[in-house]
């Protein structure tokens, strides 16, 4: 797991306060407006507004300027995770992109992102949503 510059203090999340894992997937390009669009959107749906939350992603859209941005603009910290990560995590996915599945082996890189971020007993609060070339899902810990 490996942290973005805006992300502050550890990488390791398992003991972390953050509530909820925001999984974030994006075509190349995509504008910093459509993805803060659409966290917007998600965190609405999931009723979790004011909650702390972090952004995850897959480490190979370090290079996407538009995930930065709306990081920055958001106040939230990004974390780029590594494929095994992913993977483990896509096994408790709702959902599946060919598209996504083709590219990088996993069913959504937004859900596995948040269930991944989320930790092992995650659920999904919000399933993918996409619009505007972004993909966001939500996860919480499910307590015990």
């Amino acid at each position: 797991m490996q942290r973005d510059k805006w992300t502050e203090g550890p990488t390791d999340f398992s003991d972390r306060k953050t509530t909820v894992a925001i999984g974030i997937g994006c075509k190349r390009g995509c504008s910093t407006e459509a993805i803060v669009a659409l966290i917007e959107r998600a965190i609405a749906a999931a009723a979790c507004a004011g909650t702390r939350a972090a952004l995850f992603t897959h480490e190979a859209k370090r290079s996407e300027a538009g995930l930065a941005g709306a990081a920055k603009a958001l106040g939230l910290p990004l974390v780029f995770l590594e494929t095994e990560v992913l993977r483990q995590a896509s096994l408790r996915a709702a959902t599946n992109s060919p598209r996504v599945m083709e590219m990088f082996g996993l069913p959504s890189i937004a859900e596995a992102a948040a269930l991944a971020g989320a930790g092992p007993s995650s659920v999904l609060l919000v399933a993918r949503m996409s619009d505007g070339g972004a993909s966001c899902a939500i996860a919480g810990r499910q307590e015990p």
